[in-house]
């Protein structure tokens, strides 16, 4: 993938994130209980991998594992997730709609959001991102600024390169539902 590919598709993903980050965190929490192993996922999430089947989808070749299995499943997703929100916590640019967050909420509609993106085995509880995000003015620089702090968190947990791309490919087409500002 060349370096442009790369940047878009990060800046996608930071887009996401920050709907995750922002919006899911204020977020009423879903009045039925967590989803089982083997729950459909909503429509309101993000789509899965389409480079990877779904969880259940997995054969016995090495190849046909989905983008969840291939990076860990849920343990190296709430270790990222946990990472990540660090990393918004520590920058300036970014954290302070998260001071006010309910930070247990917001690391479980993220996990729940990436796990979804991924193709695993997870329901999204968490509310629409165009309607969470309408009117915060959500700018460029700070979805940049979310990318970069996802970017870390993928170099500092050494994901390959393939499986990053998929990820920030999967996340990345919400970008457009939550920038509002230049």
């Amino acid at each position: 993938m060349s370096p442009l590919r790369h940047l878009i598709a990060a800046l996608a993903a930071a887009c996401c994130c920050w709907i995750a980050l922002t919006g899911c965190a204020g977020a009423k929490p879903a009045s039925k209980p967590p989803a089982e192993p083997d729950a459909k996922v909503e429509s309101r999430g993000p789509a899965p991998s389409k480079e990877a089947p779904a969880s259940g989808d997995s054969g016995s070749g090495s190849g046909s594992a989905s983008l969840f299995e291939r990076l860990g499943g849920m343990p190296a997703i709430e270790a990222v997730v946990a990472d990540f929100i660090g990393n918004v916590a520590a920058d300036e640019r970014i954290n302070a709609p998260f001071a006010v967050s309910d930070l247990k909420l917001l690391r479980q509609r993220l996990v729940e959001f990436v796990c979804v993106a991924t193709g695993g085995p997870c329901k999204y509880t968490g509310r629409d991102m165009r309607a969470v995000h309408k009117g915060m003015g959500v700018t460029n620089a700070q979805f940049d600024a979310l990318v970069g702090a996802l970017v870390k968190t993928l170099e500092k947990f050494k994901v390959p390169e393939k499986e990053k791309s998929e990820l920030l490919g999967a996340l990345g087409p919400l970008r457009e539902q939550i920038v509002e500002a230049e």
